[in-house]
Protein backbone atom coordinates (compact mmCIF):
# COMPACT_ATOMS: atom_id res chain seq x y z
CA UNK A 1 0.00 0.00 0.00
CA UNK A 2 1.01 3.34 -0.88
CA UNK A 3 0.44 6.53 1.08
CA UNK A 4 1.30 9.78 -0.76
CA UNK A 5 1.74 12.76 2.55
CA UNK A 6 0.86 16.28 1.86
CA UNK A 7 2.55 18.73 4.41
CA UNK A 8 1.14 21.89 2.81
CA UNK A 9 -2.79 21.34 3.16
CA UNK A 10 -3.59 23.92 5.48
CA UNK A 11 -1.85 27.70 5.89
CA UNK A 12 -2.05 27.03 9.51
CA UNK A 13 -2.23 24.15 11.68
CA UNK A 14 -4.47 25.56 14.90
CA UNK A 15 -6.01 22.48 15.42
CA UNK A 16 -5.94 20.69 18.62
CA UNK A 17 -7.00 17.05 18.92
CA UNK A 18 -8.87 15.34 21.63
CA UNK A 19 -10.28 11.54 22.26
CA UNK A 20 -13.14 12.15 19.91
CA UNK A 21 -11.54 13.57 16.73
CA UNK A 22 -11.65 11.02 14.01
CA UNK A 23 -8.73 9.40 11.89
CA UNK A 24 -10.62 11.06 8.77
CA UNK A 25 -10.58 14.23 10.29
CA UNK A 26 -6.99 14.38 11.46
CA UNK A 27 -5.93 12.93 7.74
CA UNK A 28 -7.99 15.26 5.68
CA UNK A 29 -6.28 18.09 7.81
CA UNK A 30 -2.98 16.84 7.52
CA UNK A 31 -1.96 13.59 6.31
CA UNK A 32 1.66 13.41 7.16
CA UNK A 33 -0.05 12.96 10.62
CA UNK A 34 -0.23 9.04 8.78
CA UNK A 35 3.35 7.93 9.74
CA UNK A 36 2.00 8.09 13.97
CA UNK A 37 -1.24 6.10 13.13
CA UNK A 38 1.41 3.65 10.86
CA UNK A 39 3.49 3.32 14.05
CA UNK A 40 0.94 2.36 16.51
CA UNK A 41 -0.10 -0.81 14.24
CA UNK A 42 -2.92 0.98 12.28
CA UNK A 43 -1.79 0.04 9.32
CA UNK A 44 -5.51 0.07 7.75
CA UNK A 45 -5.44 4.11 7.20
CA UNK A 46 -7.41 3.22 3.48
CA UNK A 47 -10.27 1.84 5.07
CA UNK A 48 -13.48 3.76 5.15
CA UNK A 49 -14.24 2.26 8.42
CA UNK A 50 -11.42 3.43 10.00
CA UNK A 51 -11.70 6.79 8.74
CA UNK A 52 -14.75 7.35 10.84
CA UNK A 53 -13.06 6.02 14.13
CA UNK A 54 -12.38 7.97 16.97
CA UNK A 55 -8.57 8.30 18.16
CA UNK A 56 -9.83 6.48 21.31
CA UNK A 57 -11.53 3.90 19.60
CA UNK A 58 -8.22 3.33 17.61
CA UNK A 59 -6.02 3.40 20.26
CA UNK A 60 -8.33 0.82 22.38
CA UNK A 61 -8.04 -1.66 19.39
CA UNK A 62 -4.31 -1.50 18.78
CA UNK A 63 -3.58 -1.55 22.45
CA UNK A 64 -2.29 1.97 22.74
CA UNK A 65 -2.31 4.88 25.32
CA UNK A 66 -4.73 7.68 24.17
CA UNK A 67 -3.12 10.11 25.91
CA UNK A 68 -0.03 8.61 24.12
CA UNK A 69 -1.15 9.12 20.72
CA UNK A 70 -2.91 12.52 21.11
CA UNK A 71 0.34 14.10 22.79
CA UNK A 72 2.04 13.18 19.99
CA UNK A 73 -0.10 14.19 17.46
CA UNK A 74 -0.98 17.83 19.15
CA UNK A 75 2.74 18.06 19.70
CA UNK A 76 3.17 17.72 15.36
CA UNK A 77 0.56 20.49 15.04
CA UNK A 78 2.03 22.70 17.20
CA UNK A 79 5.03 22.72 15.50
CA UNK A 80 3.52 23.50 12.38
Amino acid sequence: MRFLFHTTRKESYDMTLTKDTTIGEILDYDQSTAVYFMEMGMHCLGCPASRGESIEDACAVHGVMVEELLEKLNEHFAKK
